[in-house]
């Protein structure tokens, strides 16, 4: 399956911006199952500056805004050839190595909440194991699109009872490295069934399994990664894999627009 995407960040701003760098974590990787055909991204407002692989093997451009621009605007758009491999995305491949990903962060770290929710799950296959805490976690944690604005760490998502994919990304990693897997943040696009545009990212969880190497698990859907899902980038959890990370002095009044739309080729 090919599928064509298009991401549109806009900021406005009701003063000046006096300065501002920016980190963007939005071009696809090329890996087992995906190969990236065409990707560009544009700055209106703005100038790139370095381009960089870091740590995770994620593609970071670097882009600083314009002297007392007031607009800027980030244009991506690309083609990516998918594969199905039933969620299953292979060997690890560093430079990080591979036990980085048993690492609690503040917002992976277990608490009571996890070690509860883990203490149901019984003693299965790593695989199944994996898959039934999937499920476990969406049980506990319904989907609600409400939560979007509430995101906190693993913990605190148990204890609110609701969450979206963030939040079910950050709970799912908690776990399997409680119970020792390496697990790992993905940040990606995913093609909807029901609609080509979208206004945000999409978020879930990989886990490493003896013998299989890393296996994408989706807990607000239900399901591993197939043909509709697109690897951006991936980290410890949401910090490490965000879209935009930055900073800016001046601009007070930010306007936050973003357009993104996946659609089959």
């Amino acid at each position: 399956m090919r599928l064509q995407i298009s991401h549109t960040t806009r900021y406005l701003f009701d003063n000046p911006v006096s300065y501002g760098l920016q980190q963007l974590r939005k071009t696809p990787k090329s890996g087992h199952g995906q190969s990236v055909l065409s990707w560009q991204t544009q700055v209106i407002g703005g100038d790139k500056q370095v381009q960089f692989e870091d740590h995770h093997r994620n593609q970071v451009d670097t882009i600083s805004f314009e002297k007392d621009c007031t607009e800027l605007t980030v244009i991506c758009r690309g083609e990516v050839r998918l594969q199905d491999t039933t969620g299953i995305v292979g060997r690890h491949i560093g430079p990080a190595p591979l036990w980085l990903y048993e690492t609690a962060t503040a917002l992976t770290r277990p608490g009571t909440g996890v070690r509860r929710l883990l203490r149901g799950l019984g003693d299965l296959p790593d695989i199944e194991r994996l898959h039934a805490l999937s499920q476990a976690i969406l049980d506990a944690v319904p989907y609600d699109l409400a939560s979007e604005d509430a995101h906190g760490s693993a913990e605190e998502v148990l204890a609110r009872g609701t969450g979206v994919c963030q939040d079910h990304t950050h709970v799912f990693l908690a776990c399997a490295r409680e119970l020792g897997f390496p697990a790992r943040y993905v940040s990606g696009y995913l093609m909807l069934d029901d609609r080509v545009e979208q206004d945000a990212m999409h978020a879930w969880a990989e886990a490493h399994v003896e013998g299989l190497g890393w296996v994408g698990f989706d807990v607000s859907n239900g399901i591993s990664p197939d043909t509709r899902y697109v690897r951006v980038a991936t980290g410890l959890d949401y910090a490490q894999a965000a879209p935009v990370i930055g900073t800016t002095l001046g601009g007070g009044g930010e306007t936050l627009s973003v357009a993104i739309e996946v659609a089959q080729q």
